[in-house]
């Protein structure tokens, strides 16, 4: 029992480290603003490639990745994944870039509502009431936002529907997250690297002119795109996946708070109204696991719902 106890800690702290640098994660891609968004792309698609390799070289796991490749539909699911996690990187550091990190902090904070419907439309999974008035009250706030500020609020829709179709598709796969990261990006690297060497030969690059600390930081961005998913797989295999769902809001209220306070963007009454909505949809969607909201014999979350959260890291 107290072994027990003692992995859900040890869980619990992987879960709250993985989420806290995924929400700290702007304030390192602020360092890079200099380098031209698709160049920090191809860097970080390089590097977290090379970082993952050397952990699957070290674990001797590469039989493994290379029987992912091995059924076609395994192919086709990781260049689809690939495709899904390189626009969501893409897009984020575009709004970095162009200070919309509030924006960023809605589109996570509407993920878990959109798989969700993802779930619904492709896994034909159940809607359940809550889940239906939870995805109602989300609507509501981004509509209300697209009219007041008379755009669509594309970044934050593009990074949420980005990070729920790459959940879906690992979800199908049934593919390890490491695994899976080693497989996407070695089908990405080989164009990140084309890109930044043909950058160079037409002397765009910024690598090669870049300053020391440059180079390191472009380098550590494969670090820090690996580190917390490693931290995230800990956390799964220790404690309930429902927690982690929990634990992961800490990403999207910290780059809320980065948004506002550290990087001084706007955030006004309607921004307060619009993400009131979606924020009394995330209390009711959470609440609606637990018993209190929940009919007898549905209890326990389905695998399928918890899925859903483990696929998208």
């Amino acid at each position: 029992m107290q072994d027990t106890r003692r992995e859900k800690i040890i869980g619990t702290w992987y879960a709250v480290g993985a989420f806290i640098v995924w929400g700290l994660i702007p304030l390192y891609f602020k360092t890079l603003t200099q380098v031209p968004s698709m160049q920090m792309l191809a860097h970080r698609i390089f590097w977290t490639f090379l970082f993952v390799s050397i952990l699957i070289s070290l674990k001797n796991r590469w039989p493994e990745v290379r029987k992912i490749f091995s059924p076609q539909k395994n192919k086709v699911m990781s260049l689809l994944s690939a495709l899904a996690i390189s626009t969501n990187w893409m897009v984020f550091i575009i709004a970095v870039n162009t200070n919309h990190i509030v924006e960023t902090s809605m589109g996570y904070f509407i993920n878990p509502l959109l798989n969700v419907l993802l779930g619904t439309v492709f896994l034909k999974e159940r809607l359940k009431f809550w889940h239906i008035v939870s995805v109602f009250l989300a609507l509501i706030g981004v509509s209300y936002m697209t009219f007041k500020y008379g755009k669509i609020p594309w970044i934050a829709l593009s990074l949420a529907l980005s990070f729920g179709l790459y959940g879906l598709l690992r979800k199908i796969s049934h593919v390890d997250s490491l695994l899976g990261l080693s497989a996407e990006t070695a089908i990405l690297s080989p164009f990140a690297l084309y890109y930044l060497v043909a950058q160079r030969i037409h002397g765009t690059g910024v690598f090669a002119a870049a300053s020391l600390i440059t180079h390191l930081l472009l380098i550590g961005s494969g670090i820090v795109t690996a580190i917390p998913l490693l931290c995230f797989v800990h956390a799964a295999r220790r404690i309930p996946l429902s927690t982690v769902g929990f634990i992961q809001y800490l990403a999207p209220s910290l780059h809320l708070f980065l948004g506002v306070i550290v990087f001084k963007e706007p955030f006004t009454t309607s921004h307060i109204l619009g993400f009131g909505f979606i924020w009394s949809a995330l209390i009711i969607y959470s609440l609606s696991h637990t018993p209190f909201m929940q009919n007898p014999g549905q209890h326990r979350l389905k695998d399928a719902e918890e899925n859903q959260i483990s696929a998208k890291y």
